[in-house]
């Protein structure tokens, strides 16, 4: 069966921009603005320009930002890890941002990939809409897919605006999530050095 878990969904025909613009007009009638008051002329492209910035993950591969590694390493084989990667998202059910860090680590096998890249491949999933559990998983299991490491570990950290604006209006509550591939679920030490590394 193909993998499909990086892969998002994308609509048959992705509408133009003045179609896209005419849905903000529509979304700023129906919360009693007036899309013709001066000050929201210009709202419109502004949102979908800002929308192609948020959501700019869609149209990029994670797995290609994987795939030039190095095996010049001179043996090294511990622990590769980016610790407190900043990131925004959006949350699925109310598109509003999710924001927060993330801790990504593997255990070289034979090849390391430039340590930017850890960063690039959250930064692409993040910029799709998203619920945190799934992010968490697809960032492990697409490093353990292509550079087959002996263990990926993943852990975020972060504030949904969902329930911070809206909602329970519970501000300063974050929600972490966590996903261990190899060395990192079936050994309680390597598991405890990254746990460790990550509250620093």
């Amino acid at each position: 069966m193909p993998d499909t878990a990086n892969k998002p969904s994308i609509v048959a025909e992705r509408p133009e921009r003045k179609e896209a613009e005419a849905a903000v007009r529509t979304l700023l009638s129906f919360i009693g603005e007036d899309p013709a008051r001066e000050g929201l002329l210009d709202t419109p492209g502004r949102v979908v320009r800002a929308y192609e910035e948020f959501f700019a993950g869609y149209t990029i591969d994670p797995e290609e930002e994987l795939r030039r590694t190095f095996e010049e390493t001179e043996g090294y084989d511990e622990m590769v890890m980016l610790r407190g990667i900043g990131f925004e998202s959006h949350c699925e059910h109310h598109m509003v941002p999710i924001i927060g860090t993330a801790s990504i680590a593997y255990l070289p096998a034979s090849r390391v990939v430039g340590i930017s890249k850890l960063a690039r491949v959250l930064e692409i999933f993040a910029k799709r809409l998203q619920t945190q559990e799934t992010m968490t998983v697809q960032i492990a299991e697409t490093i353990e897919r292509v550079l087959k490491p002996r263990g990926v570990a993943v852990v975020i950290d972060a504030e949904h605006q969902c329930m911070t604006t809206r909602g329970i209006h519970k501000p300063g509550v974050s929600t972490v999530t966590s996903h261990m591939t190899g060395a990192f679920r079936t050994d309680p030490e390597t598991r405890r050095e990254f746990l460790a590394m990550v509250r620093g």
